[in-house]
């Protein structure tokens, strides 16, 4: 996976292969895959310096070194799944 980045201060709308669209807001980023990283639109994006691409392989953690797993914990409401009891009542 690469990380793209958006260095403008508007949102932009990444072409990717598939008809498909990635949306970045201002100085956000997001992943794309390898074989994308080559597509023509986003070779255009990079060489107007409107999008910015850092190799990498894909990792489960954020810069700051947390994870950023579903379900990894954090700050929040407990679980929602409780056991209730059988029988009477």
């Amino acid at each position: 996976m690469k990380t793209v980045t958006n260095k403008t201060r508007a949102p932009l709308q990444v072409p990717l292969p598939g008809n498909k669209i990635l949306r970045l807001g201002p100085g956000m980023s997001g992943q794309i895959r390898v074989e994308a990283a080559g597509h023509g639109p986003i070779l255009k994006l990079i060489e107007a310096g409107q999008l910015e691409m850092d190799g990498g392989k894909a990792s489960s953690t954020n810069g700051s070194g947390q994870s950023i797993l579903p379900g990894a914990g954090g700050r929040g409401h407990g679980p929602t799944s409780f056991r209730q009891s059988k029988g009477d009542r």
